[in-house]
């Protein structure tokens, strides 16, 4: 089956950026950051499970080389040397580095860390993930109040 991998990479990228915006801008209420995280997690996540699923099955055409070799680089290149396989990654990234954002969003408010603070590290969990993640693990260090376990992942 054909499946218009442009449309699909330009529609998550768009729902991406507009889930990020939210949770850098919107009000965080009760409920606020688990919708985001079901909406915008959840959704990412499952057109993803669809995606690769239906690609690794030979159900979608990759539109390029497949590949189902993880285990060498090789193998790896000719999965994103597809429309299919880039699209499908691309996706992964989103959808790991939202929820990412999310943790750290909740974990920064528990520690009492300023919204401020978040909006000046969340972009480069969304935009370079482990670098923001690295850094938002510096900034909980020497920024906020400490809870119960400053090392867990809490």
């Amino acid at each position: 089956m054909q499946i218009p991998w442009e449309s699909i990479f330009e529609v998550t990228n768009i729902y991406a950026m507009l889930c990020w915006l939210g949770l850098l801008f919107a009000p965080r209420r009760e409920q606020a950051l688990p919708l985001l995280f079901m909406a915008g997690c959840g959704l990412l996540a499952l057109t993803y499970a669809v995606l690769i699923v239906g690609l690794m099955s030979g159900m979608f055409d990759a539109d390029g080389p497949r590949s189902q070799d993880f285990s060498s680089l090789a193998g790896v290149m000719a999965l994103f040397d597809s429309k299919g396989g880039a699209t499908i990654g691309w996706i992964h990234y989103l959808a790991f580095d939202l929820f990412v954002g999310i943790w750290a969003a909740r974990n920064a408010d528990r520690r009492g860390i300023a919204r401020w603070m978040q909006i000046l590290v969340l972009p480069f969990i969304f935009l370079l993930g482990p670098l923001g993640l690295v850094l938002y693990l510096g900034l909980r260090t020497f920024a906020g109040k400490s809870v119960e376990n400053g090392i867990a992942p809490s």
